[in-house]
């Protein structure tokens, strides 16, 4: 069975650096769009950035030029590097990949189980 696992989240001041990474388990085909997004209480969900397998990235308006995501295809990790925290970045992270398991043929969208990111003025 693929997993997500989460960690790296905590409490930081503001003004301050996270770096949260995200494995990737399992029989394992290929990993394909990773990203991570995030949720605070009593919003929705939205992405804060994504990268492909080669690369390329995309990141939400509010985080361009602090955050920076990253992956190592070897490890099946993707990492979100948190400079310049602001408490409006306080929420629940979520990491997300699209992969393909043993068959190679299906594609699925998992999730990690979340991890706290709280941010203190």
């Amino acid at each position: 069975q693929v997993q997500l696992v989460e960690s790296g989240g905590g409490l930081v001041q503001a003004g301050g650096s996270l770096r949260l990474s995200c494995a990737a388990s399992g029989t394992i085909s290929s990993v394909n769009d990773m990203g991570w997004y995030r949720q605070a209480p009593g919003k929705q969900r939205e992405l804060v950035a994504a990268i492909t397998r080669g690369g390329s990235t995309n990141y939400a308006d509010s985080v361009k030029g602090r955050f920076t995501i990253a992956r190592d295809n070897a490890k099946n990790t993707v990492y979100l590097q948190m400079n310049s925290l602001e408490p409006e970045d306080t929420a629940v992270y979520y990491c997300n990949a699209r992969i393909a398991g043993a068959g190679g043929l299906f594609v699925y969208d998992y999730w990690g189980q979340g991890t706290q990111v709280t941010v203190s003025s």
